[in-house]
């Protein structure tokens, strides 16, 4: 745990990316494993995610992105993209594949999939993308911690246009919204930022034990 908490404090939020280095495909399929292991409401996981190297697509999306120099420069665009809408087929899909995955019959999931209905279907639509947004950013949570314990450099982004994204990789169409994106690679050696001490607050204004 030392290393996993060290590994926190090596991270940052990369503003310079070298562009000469490129996470390995070994590297990028242990981060891919890690996004598909995170927790999610129910296990519905309602996101897609996209992982973007090609440059003339990074191009396209940079000036959606205030013309920030890390949709091009990093080694890979990830894209989380949470779903806007959904019917009972997200939570008939999910226990579909519970019952193929655990071998139950999917009759004795009935009255789970009727509960898991009368929450998440009768939300407003409203709801429903704030919620499956919220669920996409703890996919991205799980994403910075696995590149840091592989010392890879990340920097999530808020900062960009998501009506522009959504235009660009073709996302309302398929029910989708951009709610969050991050770059990943490796530091430059002349990104300044990476000497800063971290700044958060004290443990005892952070967490109350009660």
């Amino acid at each position: 745990m030392s290393n996993y908490i060290d590994n926190l404090n090596w991270r940052y939020a990369t503003k310079k990316f070298d562009i000469s280095k490129k996470v390995s495909f070994e590297d990028l399929e242990l981060l891919t494993q890690a996004i598909t292991l995170s927790p999610s409401s129910y296990g519905l996981q309602p996101y897609k995610v996209l992982i973007i190297e090609d440059q003339d697509l990074r191009k396209k999306l940079q000036p959606a992105a205030w013309g920030q120099s890390q949709i091009t420069d990093a080694s890979h665009l990830i894209v989380l993209a949470n779903l806007t809408n959904f019917g009972e087929e997200l939570v008939d899909d999910h226990l579909n594949n519970v019952s193929e995955t655990r071998g139950i019959p999917s009759e004795n999931l009935e009255g789970y999939a009727t509960f898991m209905k009368s929450k998440v279907v009768t939300m407003s639509d409203e709801d429903k993308a704030t919620w499956t947004a919220k669920q996409a950013y703890i996919a991205l949570g799980n994403l910075l911690s696995a590149a840091a314990d592989l010392k890879i450099d990340a920097c999530p982004m808020e900062g960009f246009d998501a009506s522009e994204f959504n235009d660009i990789l073709g996302l309302s169409s398929k029910n989708l919204n951009t709610a969050v994106i991050a770059t990943i690679g490796y530091r430059s050696e002349e990104d300044e930022t990476q000497h800063y001490k971290k700044v958060r607050k004290s443990k005892e204004n952070l967490i109350t034990l009660l």
